[in-house]
Formats: structure tokens, C-alpha cells, sequence
């Protein structure tokens, strides 16, 4: 009894586009959640962002798990 390997390649067809696209969002929202002190909500809140901190509060857990330190 003789026995057939098989290997099966599939291709995706992911446009490098969009990867690029997504290592885009996750780098800004990093960056955004991780070095935002009330600078992003400033720009429509005037100096009240500064101490209402939201995406600061809002994101507090995944900063820590993200390796920033906040307090």
C-alpha cells in the first residue's frame, strides 16, 4: 500500500495596502493612548481637558498592560 503526501499552499490575498493601513492605526492608537494627557480633547475643551484626562481614564487598564506608566 503506497501512501501520497499532499501540501496544500494557499496565497492570500491581503493588499499590502491595508496591512500597512493597520500597523498605521495600531501604532497612532498607541501612541495616542500611551502620551495623551488631555492634548487630543484640548482642541475642543480648551484647559478642561487637561484635567479631565478621557483618554487617560477611558484606556487606564491598557496603558498599564501597554508598559505605560501613568501615576
Amino acid at each position: 500500500m503506497s501512501f501520497l503526501k499532499q501540501i496544500h499552499i494557499s496565497e492570500t490575498n491581503v493588499p499590502k495596502a491595508a496591512i500597512g493601513l493597520l500597523i498605521f492605526i495600531l501604532a497612532f492608537g498607541l501612541f495616542i493612548v500611551g502620551y495623551d494627557q488631555g492634548q487630543l480633547f484640548s482642541l475642543v475643551q480648551g484647559e478642561k481637558a487637561y484635567n479631565d484626562l478621557w483618554v487617560h481614564e477611558f484606556s487606564h487598564d491598557m496603558r498599564h498592560a501597554a508598559g505605560f506608566p501613568c501615576h
